[in-house]
């Protein structure tokens, strides 16, 4: 299932959730953010939210320091 993961083209297999994605990332228990298609989902809604043909995901890492 073609998606656009931080403006690159990337596979990803169907059905695939936030939390799979975030998991795939490496980012797990870690402060990210995701945006699909403009619109922030919180975290809370990750394993429950579907990722779909096209949809266009902005994955955000906070990151420390001083």
């Amino acid at each position: 299932m073609p998606i656009s993961l931080n403006g690159q083209p990337r596979e990803l297999p169907a059905p695939w959730h936030i939390a799979d994605l975030v998991a795939d990332l490496g980012f797990t228990g870690k402060r990210v953010a995701v945006e699909v298609n403009g619109e922030i989902v919180p975290k809370s809604r990750y394993g429950s939210t579907c990722l779909a043909v096209d949809d266009r995901v902005e994955v955000v890492i906070a990151v420390g320091g001083g």
